[in-house]
């Protein structure tokens, strides 16, 4: 890959010329944490409805008919805006190192860091679609209810599935990469603002194969539980963060089974 030999030299521990100066760093720091508590403040300020459902709009109740575009469209939103607050805190020890790389390497490096952000939030954008169009079927059969939490049976078939995936092969393989921000960038290097969307694309699609289970899991005690949102937001995070991430992974997925059978037990 272009500028292999440099990146090759700083993973052998000559990345004083990548650092970053501290103003950079904090704007670095300050514009994902602005993303984030805006998103937080979203969803904790949307409108609850009395019977718990996820927000004042028609979209966070069950239809006993198909969906309109106007549904589909909030629904889509709030998992938007959802991802974005979960998932980008977890993204930026790669967005640092990123941003320590790319530098020295080009004129406009602010421009490659929001584009190689915007890659990695578009990925998570798509998967938000995917969610929308679940959760609209999942409401039509009536298999979640008004406070968008699966039945007893199903939940337990998704924590099931959660722990069993914690022990794959390809959790395992996509944790790898989000867990190396430098290995990521010696195998996946791109030159220029063209490049720095297509890593950040290519980042997203690991995150997504690495977390979309968790996800899943959000149906388990209510899309819109904000304190069982924010526990799997804690559980991505540790797990890339951690030197025992992978590990905690594998605990958490035992965890996830245990729970499977007690919730099946309950159902």
């Amino acid at each position: 890959m272009a500028l292999a030999a440099g990146i090759t030299l700083e993973a052998r521990g000559d990345l004083a010329e990548a650092r970053l100066p501290l103003r950079d760093r904090i704007a670095v720091w300050i514009g994902l944490s602005a993303i984030t508590a805006i998103a937080w403040v979203w969803l904790i300020r949307m409108p609850m409805p009395m019977n718990g459902g996820m927000a004042g709009m028609q979209m966070a109740m069950p239809m006993p008919h198909r969906w309109s575009t106007a549904d589909l469209a909030l629904t889509f939103l709030m998992w938007a805006v959802m991802m974005v607050a979960m998932m980008v805190p977890s993204a930026a020890p790669m967005v640092m190192m990123y941003a320590r790389l790319v530098r020295p390497r080009t004129r406009a490096p602010q421009l490659c860091i929001w584009l190689f952000t915007l890659g990695y939030l578009c990925v998570w954008t798509g998967f938000s679609a995917g969610a929308t169009l679940m959760q609209s079927a999942l409401q039509y059969a009536a298999i979640v209810g008004d406070e968008l939490r699966a039945t007893p049976i199903i939940g337990a078939l998704l924590l099931a599935a959660a722990g069993v995936f914690q022990f794959t092969t390809l959790k395992d393989r996509c944790l790898a990469h989000c867990r190396s921000p430098l290995g990521f960038f010696m195998t996946e290097w791109r030159d220029g603002p063209r490049g720095a969307l297509a890593m950040g694309l290519r980042h997203g699609s690991y995150c997504v194969g690495c977390c979309w289970m968790l996800m899943a899991l959000l149906f388990v005690a209510g899309v819109m539980n904000l304190l069982w949102v924010a526990a799997i937001s804690a559980l991505v995070l540790i797990e890339k963060i951690s030197r025992f991430g992978r590990p905690i992974a594998r605990g958490a997925g035992l965890l996830m089974i245990a729970a499977a059978v007690l919730v099946g037990m309950r159902g």
